[in-house]
């Protein structure tokens, strides 16, 4: 990077161009996952045919995070935003007029993977272009895009859905991309950027993309084919493990790597990176577990599943500026503790959750976890940042946004696994009680009626209800331990951290 920083002609122009592409990116991750039964129902395609649509964005756009620093260097970072942002639209619309599930599905593959360069490259950006003292600023604006748009997705996607037709949710990133690219082109077109013609790594881009892809459908498919159960689930893993472990091997000692696992050898990227991507994967899971939830067990649409999680993301919008502004001013890991401690406590108050528990209750305590994830983003990826050269953000930042989408999918499956197998648990200890012979029995069949079939089955109804009850709270439960565990793990990352992209005066 030049000593001399490029200033665009208006910053908060370039910022808000830059932020509405990845607020459109990353809305993309859930904003279809409401409409899956209006599109398998127009498509002439089953439920389960139907979950493709999701798997196909999120193995691509896997594959495609970890070469966001190679593609980079290749190319230059705003054509490689620029790039990607047209191409984003132009899947989007291809998604839009498809006439059948393969087609879809093979759009949404590749809208996947367009759009993975979009978040990491956005944030390297955003701190080449903004002073050493706003760039907290920045990144904190990045973490509320990351924060609110997964909410959003839902709410938007079902209402786009019910109220005109389900290709909207593809159609609606036309005029944000557009406006997006023309107002960072017109910013950063004159941005100086060095570009490198180096070989080809044709075999760790093989490992990888054969790796990572079947990974990330095992992930995506395990629930669905009960996992160790199915052959493909088996095979997929072991080719995956067995591409994986040979990427590693191949990546380390490659002169000219596809992925640049060297950033490992510098501590505070190590450790930023593992608190990040397991601070992440227990906030993913805990709003993955919430709507669902909801629907299943309490009776709530998705829209109102989204409106009840959506108060997370207010405390973030309030709060980002501010830390951006001030927090460099205080020990980054302290930060990081106290947004844990903040997700600790909130987890521990969903863990006292009832079936009587009301809207207001669930919104308040989703209207404190947003502290939390407030003081979380920023501080982690200004530690695991802090210690790369200009030259190794976009490696890092692709490196570790890719580790961090890959644990939200491990959490999304370990969440669902979990829940389901921990309610079946619960549901057989408490059968063992429902015996002619007790008292606590008879006394409710008493109740309804009299011991007759239908009476039998509202009891099994509260045993099931009951059951998943105890399975969530005791989820919420455990993932405040983690989040109180990773308080002590932001501690291994070593000061300053004051560098190229972190914040001085």
């Amino acid at each position: 990077m030049s000593a001399i920083r490029f200033v665009p002609a208006n910053l908060v122009l370039a910022t808000i161009g830059l932020a509405l592409a990845t607020f459109m990116q990353v809305l993309d991750t859930t904003i279809a996952n409401v409409a899956l039964t209006s599109i398998t129902g127009n498509l002439g395609a089953s439920s389960e045919q139907g979950t493709w649509v999701i798997t196909s964005f999120a193995v691509c756009n896997a594959i495609a995070l970890p070469l966001t620093g190679w593609m980079a260097r290749r190319v230059g970072e705003v054509r490689l935003f620029i790039g990607s942002v047209c191409l984003f639209m132009f899947t989007s619309f291809l998604c839009g007029i498809a006439t059948s599930l393969p087609e879809l599905v093979f759009f949404r593959a590749l809208q996947g993977f367009v759009a993975g360069p979009l978040y990491p490259i956005a944030q390297t950006l955003l701190i080449a272009i903004y002073p050493a003292a706003r760039r907290g600023m920045a990144l904190s604006l990045l973490a509320m895009v990351a924060v609110v748009a997964p909410i959003l997705g839902p709410i938007s996607g079902g209402w786009l859905t019910d109220n005109y037709s389900w290709p909207w949710i593809f159609f609606i990133n036309l005029p944000i991309g557009l406006f997006a690219a023309l107002v960072v082109w017109s910013q950063l077109r004159n941005r100086p950027e060095e570009t490198e013609q180096k070989p080809i790594d044709y075999v760790g881009l093989a490992l990888l993309v054969l790796g990572v892809g079947l990974l990330q459908v095992v992930l995506d498919k395990g629930n669905d084919l009960d996992w160790f159960e199915s052959e493909f689930i088996i095979y997929s893993a072991a080719i995956a493990v067995i591409a994986l472990m040979a990427m590693l091997i191949w990546e380390m000692t490659e002169e000219h790597p596809v992925i640049n696992l060297r950033l490992f050898k510098h501590r505070n990227f190590t450790f930023g990176t593992i608190v990040l991507v397991l601070g992440y994967s227990a906030f993913f899971g805990l709003n993955l577990l919430l709507p669902v939830w909801l629907q299943t067990r309490m009776g709530y649409t998705a829209v109102w599943a989204g409106l009840a999680a959506a108060p997370i993301g207010i405390v973030p919008v309030i709060l980002s500026p501010i830390v951006g502004r001030f927090g460099y001013k205080v020990d980054m890991r302290l930060l990081t503790s106290l947004a844990f401690l903040a997700m600790a406590l909130s987890s521990f108050g969903r863990a006292e959750f009832t079936l009587g528990v009301d809207y207001y209750h669930i919104a308040m305590i989703q209207l404190a976890m947003g502290l939390g994830v407030a003081l979380f983003f920023m501080p982690a990826t200004t530690i695991l940042l802090s210690s790369l050269s200009p030259r190794e953000i976009a490696d890092g930042s692709g490196l570790a946004t890719f580790l961090r989408v890959l644990g939200g999918s491990f959490a999304s499956s370990l969440t669902t696994w979990w829940w389901h197998r921990q309610a079946a648990v619960e549901h057989a200890r408490l059968t063992e009680h429902i015996t002619p012979y007790s008292a606590a029995t008879q006394h409710y069949l008493d109740q309804l009626g009299g011991p007759t079939l239908q009476h039998y089955g509202r009891l099994e109804e509260l045993l099931e209800s009951q059951a998943y009850m105890i399975s969530t709270v005791d989820y919420f439960a455990l993932l405040g331990w983690i989040f109180l565990a990773l308080m002590a793990a932001v501690w291994f990352a070593k000061p300053p951290f004051l560098s190229a992209v972190s914040i001085r005066r």
